[in-house]
């Protein structure tokens, strides 16, 4: 029975051993809120916030997720205040330099420029001049998918491309909007001029003649006109952006690279001769208007598009847009037609947070078979807009994941697995055997002895 018992546990473990494991990632996520941010109805916050709280060490981000709270973390909905955008990147500073010691009166593209105190790292897209951060998103963002598959990630934090002296962190820049009480809350989150009573921009620059609405009318401390009456008494509220960050601990024998680059249909890029698609010939505007169709109907779809000439290779693992409220959907092609990506917004039709009708809740994100892309190659961009009605100051980023590499067909850790696997079924295959002779053995012994004991001659 003992013998019996320990070739059956044996069977198990044999079993048991020729089966190869999964890896399963160990994804850590941690939430944290930002500084606050008073506002009162009809005001907007801008605020570029240094050095926040985030994961430190040598990582890889599977996910960057974020929304409005108050003070008791509670979801804020879109209708009270407008989540124009947000955004995350990170950068190199000085050991012992604070960054807020900056002149912040500078201009923002030579804020966010490199000093000998400050070196931002960009996203490996095409827009140097302004589209530089890694994460970001607007009012999609609770009901947008930003997980980044497997088996890549966005590599961080490696000490080995940290220059000598410098820190690696992070910068938060957050754009909301109160629209409580606001004479006209589509006017409001589309930043126009005449709303925001603005004729200068943030540096005291007079605004380009026919500019309309945008960015350079509702920065930061200016106030959208509210309705009479509605300011009386204190509305004053503490908000906060709470971002969930989803990571591993970086390993290279697991875990692929996966870099972000971002692209814009504003991009002023043309081809010409000579020309290498390289960044330094690029300038993108970030946002134009869409003017009101004359007919009526289905018809009345603005369509942007943009053609850009691609100078890196890999392979794209994931892709989605960010659009504004009149969204209608982006996508991204090849110059042959042969579709690669395509986002799709998604409108609210209630009144809860997540669900604000009228507001963009979330855009589809694209989880591509690896499309393969070559240096050189040109890709086109394009955007959808209804325009029923004229729209200010809307945006057109696409934003990939481009990895260097695909998995092998079997990865090295599925190899040691089996490598494993099969000395374990080696190992196991052996003692059985030997306990299987032993247990023989044994058994003729038993039975010749007992044979021999109870033996009567026939002869006597």
């Amino acid at each position: 029975m003992v013998c019996s018992c320990l070739i059956s546990s044996l069977l198990l473990l044999l079993v048991s051993s020729s089966i190869s494991p999964s890896y399963s990632f160990k994804i850590k996520s941690a939430s944290f809120l930002s500084p606050k941010q008073v506002m009162t109805p009809g005001s907007v916050t801008d605020p570029h916030l240094f050095d926040i709280d985030f994961p430190r060490g040598h990582i890889g981000i599977k996910g960057f997720d974020a929304e409005v709270v108050d003070e008791d973390g509670n979801p804020v909905p879109l209708h009270e205040t407008y989540l124009h955008h947000w955004v995350v990147h990170p950068y190199y500073v000085r050991k012992g330099f604070n960054l807020s010691q900056l002149d912040l009166d500078l201009p923002r593209n030579d804020l966010l420029g490199s000093s000998p105190d400050y070196i931002p790292i960009r996203n490996g897209g095409l827009c140097g001049n302004r589209v530089r951060h890694y994460f970001g998103l607007g009012s999609e963002t609770r009901k947008t998918s930003t997980y980044v598959p497997d088996p890549y990630a966005i590599e961080i934090g490696n000490p080995e491309e940290t220059p000598d002296g410098y820190e690696f962190k992070w910068l938060l820049n957050i754009h909301a909007i109160d629209t409580r009480g606001v004479v006209d809350k589509q006017g409001c989150t589309e930043c126009r001029c005449d709303l925001y009573n603005v004729t200068v921009d943030e540096y005291g620059r007079a605004l380009e003649p026919g500019y309309k609405g945008g960015l350079y009318c509702c920065y930061d401390k200016t106030q959208c006109l509210v309705r009479k009456g509605f300011e009386d008494g204190d509305k004053t509220r503490t908000l906060y952006l709470k971002y969930i960050v989803r990571w591993v601990d970086w390993d290279s024998s697991v875990l692929l690279p996966a870099k972000v680059y971002i692209l814009d249909v504003t991009d002023s890029w043309e081809p010409s001769e000579g020309s290498t698609g390289d960044i330094q010939e690029h300038f993108c505007h970030v946002e134009y208007d869409v003017e009101p169709c004359t007919t009526s109907g289905d018809g009345c779809v603005d369509v942007r598009t943009k053609s850009l000439m691609i100078p890196f290779n890999g392979y794209i693992v994931y892709g989605v847009a960010h659009q504004h409220a009149g969204g209608l959907g982006a996508a991204l092609y090849r110059a042959d037609g042969e579709g690669i990506c395509s986002s799709m917004p998604k409108y609210g039709n209630g009144h809860e947070p997540g669900n604000e009708a009228g507001y963009i809740v979330g855009m589809s994100s694209c989880y591509p078979k690896p499309v393969k892309v070559t240096y050189g190659e040109t890709l086109t961009l394009e955007f959808n807009y209804s325009n029923v009605v004229g729209h200010t100051g809307v945006m057109g980023l696409f934003y990939i994941l481009v990895a260097q590499q695909l998995p092998e067909p079997e990865s090295s850790l599925q190899a040691h697995a089996k490598s494993v696997s099969f000395l374990a079924l080696l190992a196991v295959t052996v003692v059985v055997v030997v306990v299987a002779v032993v247990v023989l053995i044994a058994a003729v012994v038993y039975r010749r002895q007992n044979r021999e004991d109870g033996y009567q001659s026939l002869s006597t």
